[in-house]
């Protein structure tokens, strides 16, 4: 596969937080990856934070795909009793998109050593959406939505579409 694939056509963001903690002023991690979508000329159709709940992550990943077709979900990935992110994402892939995850965890290894292992980040598709679900904490988005969804999703969305 090469990006000869790839063909023009409007990206559009949208990114949910998933915390019981975090405000919109509080909400860094969502803020980050609003900045390096806008960045790249990315316009932001939809934003909202949601409490870890499968129903509410749900309800607005629904909203989300609406609107864009690049879905950035932050947070909920992890191991604890309430992180239920993928359990919310994971039933509705109608395609996974398996290296995004293993890719991330490569990646992780460098900042974080063998801890990356805990991550489930997961990505796939949803009606040609590209849904990407990550880790909450900032240089877990950065890194995700820098070094893998944006140099990818062009070619993604465009597969995704054919």
């Amino acid at each position: 596969m090469n990006h000869n694939h790839t063909r023009p056509f409007e990206i559009t963001g949208a990114v949910i937080t998933v915390s019981t903690t975090r405000t919109a002023d509080t909400d860094t991690s969502g803020k980050t990856v609003n900045a390096l979508l806008l960045e790249k000329t990315i316009p932001i159709r939809h934003y909202a934070i949601v409490p870890d709940r499968i129903d509410a992550i749900r309800n607005e990943l629904f909203l989300a795909i609406k609107k864009a077709n690049c879905i950035i979900i932050n947070g909920g990935t992890g191991l604890t009793h309430d992180d239920c992110t993928i359990e919310a994402v994971s039933p509705l892939l109608e395609k996974r998109i398996d290296g995004f995850g293993e890719f991330f965890r490569m990646k992780s290894i460098q900042q974080i050593g063998t801890a990356s292992m805990l991550s489930r980040a997961v990505a796939g598709i949803i009606g040609g959406k590209a849904v990407f679900c990550i880790p909450g904490s900032t240089p877990a988005v950065t890194l995700a939505t820098k070094e893998l969804i944006l140099p990818e999703i062009a070619h993604i969305l465009s597969h995704a579409n054919r």
